[in-house]
């Protein structure tokens, strides 16, 4: 047909084929060619303006209105903070629209889930297409809950694997959703809440076996909203780039930079060469290059590239998977400096002299291409004297050279005093089959240290550069203890014996020398995990703060944008801040950076809370078939409900619950940290060498329960345990004078 199609043509073609209403679709499905597109795009025009079409990007699509007055479901919030609804009325053929719900002073909070009675304002224009105002709330915010379903002649029960949530929650006959006997499924609350008997739920997803091999972190996943999927659109835009060329950049093909990495990285976003430098005005100096995936030239603000990898924040990693923030098209590929490949980069030439300190630096745009991808270990073992094959042409030109300039900035490191905590980190390993093969801990390689330090300087430098341009950027902002937590670590301290200077401004170097002190005693992990403990969380944020923890005034997070968020919004301030492009920062990024580093905290929050369940199942399956045996360990926390313990083998934390304590009771005091025997008067706290039994490991939860067999060294009492209610005034009374009279010590020890 090459006749122009009338207007109701038009219209009942896109009621036929909504997926395919892009002009040119529409174009081909009538035969249309060359000028008479001309003529297509005005009657289309007409149509959006007489109502009966709407744009989106570049396809249209027929409204079908929604009434003024509607029940929608709100959903949980975008990146922006902003509250969205769906229709509960829809009827119409085409996709749901996209209600954006306003809110007024006056309104009552709303929460994912909620029902309400909306009045609803057509916009054009914009990404959602009507604006909404509650009239009145309907219903309840549905709980959620992940657990395993079990089936029942009635229908089937949900067992919770919160550890925290021992409540099971029934499902109806007809609410199943198709779930099998043992399946892990997502469910949420159906109606009201009953006064009597278990709470109604409906299912909404089925995940599968949880006990199947590396489904641990599956639950993890879906416990804390991880974004798992991409959609589809976002697959295509990365699947669709092509490698950057050198235009507009600096070639450093010829630049021997090299990739250190775990032997397991998927992708390589850091590569580093460091010379002697030649400037004879800083003899003994060094020039050290560290180069960056270009990931701003793929990632454009607004895309939906862009679009996903705010929503995500991050990448996750688990023991058996990584969650990306980009694609695999760009993660591991186009974004990953892989050897003897020509990548983008953003590369900081930075000049530091003989005692490590940063003389000058500058930023490039260029395209390098990766000498070798190596390994940690390889390259430390390589610098101790066993060069393998890889590492032993490399040796002269970059391997030395590298542990030369490390070694400079060791120097300055150790004038600055970054806090310097020793805690041995712990990595679960997995066998093919998903199993828990070993926990091993983490070694601290030189090698480690060196790319650490070279990060640590190209972030410094990312600062200061956009600072003294004046460009906006987030910051990695990490503030000093508050005065309170700083008390409880200075009395934890006094009780071992030992002296945290007071009335002074706090330094990391006065904290170095707490640590310093109790290094090689028996409260050496102790007084690393207070001082741990005493620290605020580090945060992003567009004002800076400083940078506590490292002793920086200024830091950035600027080396890892292939996983951090944070990274490509400083990679994109540096592009506008040298006007190297046009995929710099955007004025709408620019305007909305509080609310991006408010999200991008979150979302890496929820991650290392994932992460952190996530290892908890993978241990508590580890020792779920060692019921009964014991274990060395020392208290790592204490509640109104028991102590903590952390086992030395494994690191595992388990819960030696408050009942199983003994024959008398334990009052807590929550000003001390210490649980205490009423009859007794022995004192449980922070540090204390442990001996447990090891009596339930629930792999589904991640929860381990112990029984306390010996505390310092003393066995327990014998005998049945003690009242599980309150304990008989004179009881309180006596461990209330027994804590008093230790505070009293501790202050006159003051």
């Amino acid at each position: 047909m090459s006749q122009i199609p009338t207007k109701p043509e038009i219209l009942s073609w896109i009621s036929d084929h909504p997926t395919l209403t892009a002009k040119r679709d529409i174009a081909k499905a009538f035969g249309i060619k060359g000028a008479a597109r001309i003529d297509l795009k005005r009657i289309l025009k007409e149509l959006e303006d007489e109502g009966h079409l709407e744009k989106r990007k570049k396809t249209y699509r027929d409204p079908d209105r929604l009434p003024p007055v509607s029940i929608v479901q709100v959903g949980a919030p975008n990146a922006d903070g902003e509250m969205t609804a769906r229709p509960l009325e829809w009827t119409g053929e085409g996709p749901e629209p996209r209600i954006l719900m306003i809110a007024r002073s006056s309104d009552p909070a709303l929460g994912e889930g909620d029902r309400i009675l909306a009045r609803l304002t057509e916009v054009r224009g914009q990404t959602h297409h009507y604006e909404g105002r509650l009239i009145r709330r309907i219903g309840t915010n549905p709980a959620k809950v992940l657990g395993v379903f079990r089936k029942t002649s009635e229908g089937g029960r949900i067992l919770p694997i919160d550890k925290g949530d021992g409540k099971e929650w029934m499902v109806p006959e007809g609410a199943t959703g198709g779930a099998k006997d043992g399946e892990l499924v997502e469910a949420e609350q159906a109606g009201p809440k009953a006064r009597m008997g278990l709470p109604r739920a409906r299912v909404i997803n089925r995940l599968g076996d949880p006990s199947a091999p590396k489904a641990v972190s599956l639950i993890a996943i879906h416990q804390h909203g991880i974004p798992d999927d991409f959609p589809d659109e976002v697959v295509a835009e990365a699947d669709a780039m092509k490698p950057a060329g050198l235009s507009g950049r600096e070639d450093m093909r010829d630049m021997p930079l090299i990739t250190i990495d775990p032997w397991d990285a998927r992708d390589h976003d850091d590569a580093c060469w460091a010379h002697a430098d030649d400037d004879p005005a800083n003899e003994g100096g060094h020039v050290i290059w560290v180069a960056i995936a270009d990931v701003a030239h793929y990632v454009h603000p607004g895309s939906e590239l862009d679009i996903e990898a705010r929503k995500r924040g991050n990448s996750s990693y688990f023991p058996d998977r990584v969650v990306p923030m980009l694609p695999d098209r760009l993660s591991g590929d186009l974004c990953s400096l892989h050897e003897g490949v020509p990548r983008a980069c953003i590369a900081v030439r930075m000049q530091v002299d003989a005692e490590g300190q940063k003389i000058s630096h500058r930023f490039v745009r260029g395209l390098m291409r990766s000498a070798a991808s190596l390994n940690y270990r390889e390259v430390q073992e390589a610098r101790d004297g066993a060069p393998n094959e890889k590492c032993a042409p490399l040796m002269d030109l970059v391997i030395n050279p590298l542990y030369a300039a490390y070694d400079a900035l060791v120097k300055a490191r150790n004038r600055r005093q970054p806090l310097d905590l020793d805690l041995p980190e712990r990595k679960v390993i997995l066998s093919e089959d998903g199993k828990v093969a070993s926990v091993n801990f983490t070694d601290r390689l030189d090698a480690h240290k060196l790319i650490e330090e070279f990060m640590v300087l190209a972030n410094v430098a990312a600062a200061e550069t956009l600072i003294s341009r004046k460009s906006p950027l987030l910051f990695r902002v990490h503030e000093e203890p508050s005065p309170e937590k700083l008390d409880s670590l200075r009395d934890t301290a006094q009780a071992a014996g030992l002296v945290l200077a007071k009335g002074q401004v706090l330094k990391t170097a006065h904290l170095n020398a707490l640590l310093a002190q109790a290094e090689g005693t028996d409260h050496d992990e102790l007084i690393n995990i207070s001082t741990l403990r005493a620290m605020t969380q580090a945060y992003y944020s567009p004002t800076n703060f400083g940078h506590f923890g490292l002793a920086l005034l200024a830091y950035a997070h600027f080396t890892s944008p292939i996983r951090r968020y944070s990274d490509l919004v400083v990679h994109r301030a540096l592009i506008s801040a040298h006007k190297w492009g046009d995929d710099g920062l955007s004025h709408q990024e620019i305007d909305r950076l509080e609310k991006t580093a408010q999200h991008i905290s979150d979302t890496e929050r929820r991650s290392m809370m994932a992460e952190r369940d996530t290892n908890d199942r993978y241990l508590a399956a580890f020792l779920s078939d060692r019921l009964g045996a014991e274990f060395g360990g020392r208290i790592s926390g204490i509640a109104k409900f028991g102590a903590f313990v952390k086992l030395d083998e494994t690191g595992a934390d388990g819960l030696i619950p408050i009942r199983s304590l003994g024959r008398e009771y334990f009052h807590f005091d929550r000003d001390a940290g210490t649980l205490m025997g009423s009859e007794t008067g022995m004192i449980i706290g922070l540090g204390q060498r442990v001996r447990v039994k090891l009596t339930e490991a629930a792999p589904v939860t991640g929860g381990i329960a112990l029984e306390l067999i010996s505390i310092e060294g003393r066995d327990m009492p014998k005998g049945p345990p003690g009242a599980r209610g309150k304990p008989p005034k004179r009881a309180l009374v006596k461990a209330k004078r027994k804590s008093d009279k230790l505070k009293r010590k501790a202050d006159r020890r003051r």
